[in-house]
């Protein structure tokens, strides 16, 4: 799962960054409006943390923006304790939950959980398919409660394919919700990390439709 952080003040943008990269996700980041407008308009995200009180372009501009341009993303934005106004204006403009500052990290990591749960028309953090469980909040994987053990991007593939259970996932799609803008990205990498985890889950859970790509779901 790939999240975007909007934040102009560079340590709470690097604590962000290295709390959402220990909790599995791929991430990346902007300091000002304009860069957060174009990550957002052209890259793939599972959910965006947008500071409101941005240099170049503010927080609700952006959002309007994506908005108007069918990006349906969701937004949590971060405002001042006291900033009841601007948490109107950020929900009427269209985000989908708010937090205000100082916070704790673990409420913003359960709010972005339960964002992203609510996104795929999830109810529970556990997300279920088959023998095999997917604890969203320990970032955990197990089948018939047997631990995995998997590597980061193994973890991102399998979330991406619990979240989006039944549906026909292609490579390119993997490709944008599992790596960062910055990094090198190779989609043939994919086809080893599905390879892996086959080999790790009962057979038949990962299903390939030619041409097409992966679909998740539970074994006939």
């Amino acid at each position: 799962m790939r999240i975007l952080i909007v934040e102009d003040e560079p340590l709470l943008r690097t604590q962000l960054a290295d709390a959402l990269h220990a909790a599995g996700y791929a991430v990346d980041a902007a300091s000002n409006g304009v860069d957060a407008h174009h990550l957002g308009d052209c890259g793939s995200y599972d959910a965006v943390v947008l500071d409101l009180g941005l240099p170049q372009l503010d927080g609700i501009s952006v959002l309007r923006r994506w908005r108007a341009a069918g990006r349906s993303m969701p937004v949590l934005i971060l405002t001042a304790r006291d900033g009841w106004h601007e948490r109107v204006s950020g929900i009427d403009a269209g985000a989908d939950d708010y937090l205000g500052k100082p916070f704790h990290m673990e409420e913003l990591l359960a709010r972005l959980r339960a964002l992203i749960r609510r996104a795929g028309g999830h109810a529970s953090a556990e997300l279920v398919c088959g023998p095999l469980t997917l604890d969203t909040r320990n970032s955990r994987a197990s089948v018939n409660g047997q631990a995995l053990t998997l590597t980061s991007h193994e973890y991102r593939v399998l979330a991406y394919l619990m979240h989006h259970r039944d549906e026909v996932i292609s490579r390119s799609d993997l490709v944008e919700h599992i790596y960062a803008q910055d990094f090198d990205r190779d989609s043939n990498t994919v086809e080893v990390f599905i390879a892996r985890l086959r080999k790790k889950l009962p057979p038949g859970l990962i299903k390939t439709v030619r041409g097409l790509g992966y679909r998740l779901t539970a074994a006939e």
